[in-house]
């Protein structure tokens, strides 16, 4: 399957609670690779957690106190979350008439959901790995639901599944809090974490799967092995440690999504300027330069959602500029 990458994105989430205002942003900022914005302004089950456990398939969860937590039967903050989703998608179908190409919708991974989601004692799903399996089969199940209505709706999308996976660094090394706080949940084995992204990722078998995390350390043969065609990553959280795993991703062909755009309002230098360490980062390890623009989306650091509207809206035109710079010169 022949696929071409957009130059530049952004992570998913957004400020503000409109979501044509978002969808027309995205649209207007992105017209080669748009995404479906998330609003979490807007409050429980338009959140990061909230959206995904809504997309679950026999699995159901509500806001305590604490947190998520798994319960019997779909209540208010299902339906509220299915219902902003919905909402969400009706704006995209709208501002994406006639559209071909790529287009990336976002869902929280399989362990992030498992770190952040509580069973019915308030403990982690992360503390049983029964939980952990039936988790990931049901958001399996879930996104490839999601993925059909995104079909139907826009369809001459190619579409570019992005899990986030923030967690996932602190669920590898025993770093996830217990419901007390005194404690931390043991980490979990390396080959089941990778098993069970590799479950998920197999979900969206028509196009590719890129992985988010916005953590250091982020674990690029893991991802790799489990079938993530991208990994997207704080490029600022680089180290030379992660040389290696970069250019090892780059000469298989895995494609990086640079965060380079500062996620928080703030003055933006020029757009050469953002992607000067990508540039660096190249002729230290030897790449082609030519190869860039094949190999790197640019996009912000992370979501959006603590930006002012306004700066979103700069923030994305400027990922859009800094893209074009590193195509136009690579060296």
């Amino acid at each position: 399957m022949s696929f071409t990458w957009g130059p530049a994105t952004g992570v998913g989430s957004m400020p503000g609670d409109d979501a044509r205002e978002a969808a027309k942003t995205v649209t207007g900022s992105f017209e080669d690779f748009p995404f479906l914005p998330e609003l979490p302004a807007r409050g429980p089950g338009a959140d990061m957690i909230g959206r995904t456990a809504g997309m679950l398939v026999e699995l159901y969860a509500r806001v305590e106190p604490s947190g998520w937590r798994i319960g019997d039967r779909p209540g208010r903050d299902t339906k509220r979350a299915r219902s902003w989703l919905g909402e969400d998608l009706d704006a995209l179908e709208e501002f994406t008439q006639g559209f071909e190409g790529p287009l990336k919708v976002q869902a929280v991974g399989p362990w992030t959901l498992a770190a952040a989601l509580e069973l019915r004692g308030g403990e982690a799903a992360l503390s049983d790995l029964g939980a952990c399996r039936d988790l990931a089969g049901s958001l399996a199940e879930g996104l490839r639901t999601h993925l059909d209505e995104v079909r139907r709706r826009v369809p001459g999308a190619q579409i570019v599944l992005q899990l986030d996976e923030p967690s996932l660094i602190a669920v590898l090394r025993g770093q996830v809090r217990s419901a007390s706080g005194y404690r931390t949940h043991r980490a979990v084995d390396r080959q089941r974490v990778e098993a069970t992204l590799r479950d998920v990722v197999g979900v969206h078998t028509d196009g590719p799967v890129v992985v988010h995390s916005c953590a250091p350390d982020v674990p690029f043969a893991l991802l790799r092995r489990a079938g993530a065609a991208a990994i997207s990553f704080d490029f600022s959280l680089l180290t030379e440690r992660d040389d290696d795993a970069i250019g090892e991703a780059v000469e298989g062909g895995t494609r990086l999504f640079a965060g380079v755009v500062p996620g928080t309002d703030g003055p933006l230098s020029d757009p050469a300027g953002s992607v000067m360490g990508v540039r660096t980062l190249w002729r230290r390890l030897g790449l082609h330069p030519g190869l860039l623009a094949e190999a790197v989306t640019v996009t912000p650091t992370c979501g959006l959602a603590g930006a002012s509207p306004e700066y979103a809206r700069r923030a994305l035109a400027h990922c859009a500029r800094a893209a074009r710079s590193l195509a136009d010169n690579p060296e």
